[in-house]
């Protein structure tokens, strides 16, 4: 029951995005479709059923984060059989283990551009993560950041976004400095509550050893022995950008991250990332990781909708050439 999940749920996840067709009575499956999508498949099952041998409840989400690597596995193979060889680097990447350990639990990859954002981010000073909604792209930034700060690789984390709707005046909104800008850090605050739980959290807010900060705060300073993350990097300017970069000191690794597609900037002004990656990308000691929606990693309906606008915008790109 926990393998097949609800009205055999789990089932279903599997079959519609293998396009294979799994029939089962009691302990005995049949599964449908071409060869590799079945032998995907089968290994997919028996993955999935050593989990419910340990007691661990499956659930749709956990069963798509699965699906993930198996997907990249049949489509991998697919290139391989149309005579392209997929990219020699993550094929390596994919056999290798990379995990982020934290009190709350270890942190794994769930895709290969995933993995290869983990490997730069643990071997880069600064590290650019550029792509959709949901591909995990501050999340893993801020797990790189906590497994830092818990191995006392660094002495701080600094939590950086830019303010676009208040634009960065936020003296007229009600409380001080981290009640103004609470809402724009919500995203990383709730990662930093599940992976270190809402009292520690707190508590290393008040000792200052994680300083949250909108980039307008950021002008002047010298960051040493820090894990920076910026998140939402595609609404800074081109000056704001170049700043934020050059505040990186001894010790300290920075990680950027953000959504091209998603700029909120007003008419005129130039995105600061849209820059960076044109004017950045063969720096030593820098990394560009470029994410894809396979590589999402929410409810299966939202890498839907990333492909749909992608789609959407190249066809409209092509009509303006």
């Amino acid at each position: 029951m926990n393998l097949c999940g609800r009205f055999d749920e789990h089932l279903r996840q599997i079959e519609r995005r293998l396009h294979v067709e799994i029939n089962n009575r009691g302990s005995v499956f049949q599964i449908l479709g071409e060869r590799d999508a079945v032998h995907i498949a089968h290994n997919l099952i028996n993955k999935l059923y050593a989990q419910t041998e340990n007691g661990e409840e499956l659930t749709p989400a956990k069963v798509h984060l699965v699906l993930q690597e198996s997907y990249q596995k049949l489509e991998k193979n697919k290139q391989k059989q149309h005579g392209e060889e997929p990219n020699a680097e993550q094929s390596n990447l994919s056999s290798s283990e990379l995990a982020i350990k934290t009190r709350k639990g270890i942190i794994k990859p769930h895709s290969k551009n995933q993995r290869l954002y983990l490997k730069n981010v643990l071997t880069h000073d600064i590290n650019f993560g550029i792509g959709p909604a949901g591909t995990g792209k501050t999340y893993l930034a801020v797990a790189c950041a906590v497994a830092a700060l818990e191995a006392e690789k660094v002495k701080r984390v600094i939590l950086v976004r830019p303010a676009v709707e208040a634009g960065e005046r936020l003296g007229f909104l009600p409380g001080d400095l981290s009640q103004k800008i609470d809402p724009y850090l919500r995203p990383l605050y709730d990662a930093l509550y599940e992976m270190l739980g809402f009292e520690r959290v707190s508590k290393l807010i008040e000792r200052n050893i994680i300083e949250l900060a909108p980039l307008a705060y950021m002008r002047g300073r010298t960051l040493n022995d820090a894990f920076i993350i910026l998140d939402e990097a595609q609404n800074t300017t081109t000056e704001q950008m170049k700043m934020f970069l050059t505040r990186l000191g001894f010790g300290s690794t920075a990680v950027i991250t953000g959504d091209i597609t998603q700029i909120d900037l007003p008419g005129g002004v130039k995105s600061g990332l849209k820059q960076a990656i044109a004017v950045l990308p063969n720096i030593p000691g820098m990394s560009f990781t470029f994410f894809e929606s396979i590589d999402v990693v929410r409810h299966p309906i939202v890498q839907k909708i990333v492909e749909a606008y992608e789609k959407f915008h190249n066809e409209q790109s092509k009509g303006e050439k």
